[in-house]
């Protein structure tokens, strides 16, 4: 949604825009992140993005975006976009492939892991200017008798564990990171379980249950006869990842 006072016949309109003139993260020539908002581009109102390269194994750290919810679309490869819902306290993981896409609400801790070489996802907002809070900068910035305080650990161990993290990570794990092929087999393993097969294979059900239901439906009308049940107002429509839509 373009700006409502934009004056559109300004010389200094702009309609087009190279993203990769814009270079917000770099860990080396496979992952790297460019960026888009309203700074590059003044026409684009409400909305930003963020141009996500990775290999296999590489992660966008654990962050939160504290005013914008993204819609994360894969363009190739795959990955697994991973949200810890605050109301549930749940740990909802999404494997999503070119096509397929995984919303994060605003102010939700969640990461992306690449389960395959050369993944490119989108990251869209739906704010001019997407900020950004790495966990990197919490574990680093929060002193270590704070943590060893509130959660009763042990403060050397806390601070031992957590000093290697100098800076903002963005793209893990750092290329100096001495254990990163274990790390990042032990991560592709666990992510590319589809935590939720069970849930699409029971939603597919559910539709084809409403179908058939429509069905029988649309015979019963045909043939005069009154339907046993009453049909929800709204067709579902979608791969089966949406949740179904209750009668209003």
């Amino acid at each position: 949604m373009a700006v409502s006072y934009m004056d559109f016949t300004s010389p200094s309109v702009r309609f087009t825009y190279d993203v990769n003139q814009n270079r917000f993260f770099t860990k080396d020539r496979q992952n790297f992140i460019n960026s888009l908002s309203i700074n590059q581009l003044n026409t684009l109102g409400n909305a930003s993005l963020l141009d996500i390269y990775l290999s296999r194994g590489n992660v966008v750290e654990p962050h939160i975006h504290q005013n914008a919810s993204e819609l994360v679309y894969a363009v190739t490869g795959a990955a697994t976009v991973s949200i810890i819902n605050p109301f549930t306290k749940e740990l909802l993981n999404f494997p999503i492939t070119p096509g397929q896409v995984a919303l994060v609400p605003q102010g939700w801790w969640h990461y992306e892991i690449a389960t395959a070489d050369d993944t490119h996802l989108l990251a869209i907002f739906d704010a001019p200017v997407p900020e950004f809070i790495g966990g990197s900068d919490l574990l680093r910035l929060t002193p270590a008798s704070v943590f060893a305080h509130t959660y009763c650990l042990n403060e050397a161990k806390v601070k031992e564990t957590l000093a290697p993290i100098k800076d903002t990570v963005v793209i893990g794990p750092p290329k100096d990171c001495p254990n990163q092929g274990q790390v990042q087999g032990e991560m592709i393993q666990q992510h590319n379980k589809r935590d939720y097969y069970d849930m699409f294979q029971q939603q597919q059900e559910q539709l084809l249950e409403q179908q058939e239901r429509h069905f029988q439906h649309q015979f019963q009308h045909s043939s005069g006869r009154q339907p046993q049940e009453q049909l929800p107002r709204r067709q579902v429509i979608g791969n089966g990842w949406d949740i179904f839509a209750e009668e209003f």
